[in-house]
Formats: C-alpha cells, sequence, structure tokens
C-alpha cells in the first residue's frame, strides 16, 4: 500500500505560545497553521495559544469558511454575533461564514484551542460512520500480538 498520509509533531501544549503568526498590522500571534504542513485538501486546522489576559484585538467573519472552535484548556469568554458565552476545557463552537466572532482569556493560565475551518455546505452528509469501511486486514498491533 502506498503512503497516503502526512505527519507534522507540534509538541506538547505547553510550547504551542512559541508559535507565531502575523496578520496585517496586529501583534504577532501564538497561532500555527496545519494545512501546508499536512498537504491538507478540504480544510485549514490551526493549533493554537491566547495567553493569560489576551484576546481577539478584532471581530471577524469568512466569505465562506464556517469554523469550528475546539477548546482543550483554560477560561475564557466567546462573542458569536451579539452573545458572550463561557469557555471552558471543553467548549466547541460552530461559527457561520458571516457570523462576527472574537475570544478573549480570563483565567489565570494560558488557553489552548484549535480551529477547523472549512468551506459552508461543502461536506458531503455522510455523518458519524457512514463513510468509513472496515478493512480485512488487523491493525498492527493486532498482529504482532498474535505472533508467538
Amino acid at each position: 500500500m502506498s503512503q497516503s498520509y502526512t505527519q507534522a509533531d507540534a509538541g506538547p501544549m505547553s510550547g504551542w505560545s512559541g508559535f507565531r503568526f502575523q496578520f496585517g498590522d496586529n501583534p504577532p500571534a501564538p497561532k500555527r497553521f496545519l494545512k501546508g504542513e499536512l498537504g491538507l485538501t478540504g480544510m485549514e486546522v490551526s493549533l493554537n495559544c491566547m495567553p493569560v489576559g489576551a484576546g481577539m484585538p478584532f471581530l471577524h467573519t469568512h466569505q465562506k469558511n464556517e469554523e469550528v472552535y475546539l477548546f482543550l484548556t483554560g477560561e475564557g469568554e466567546f462573542q458569536a454575533g451579539d452573545q458572550v458565552l463561557p469557555i471552558t476545557p471543553g467548549a466547541c463552537f460552530r461559527c457561520s461564514p458571516e457570523l462576527p466572532r472574537a475570544w478573549r482569556n480570563t483565567g489565570p493560565t494560558p488557553m489552548e484551542f484549535v480551529v477547523i475551518q472549512a468551506e459552508a455546505g461543502g461536506y458531503s452528509g455522510q455523518g458519524q460512520i457512514a463513510d468509513g469501511e472496515v478493512v480485512a486486514e488487523p491493525p498492527a498491533w493486532k498482529r504482532a500480538a498474535a505472533t508467538p
């Protein structure tokens, strides 16, 4: 079987504060985009770290892409349109392209989160496991365990 995957190593979340992304005249942000590193073809994924006391300096929208925010650590607030919602570890938000959004860290520790963006309406509609297929060959660790 040919190699049909790519791999990147972002290191532990404690190091995500060292990522840097510059947007316009704004200060560099702790953000790392993975599209280029992984050769993604249907989405963009970014790894993010919002320092203590920091927040997005502006609301933003997108032209075509919806976004999903998956907050892993930290506490804060997420503005979705006119709503301000709490962020705690495990909080997940989906924003349509036209919805203004921003977030801030109000907690005592850095806030690490993942953002996934893809073109709205581009998903085929086969949700959950409907698109998956079982392969006849067992995983490598099962084969190794069966070998005496």
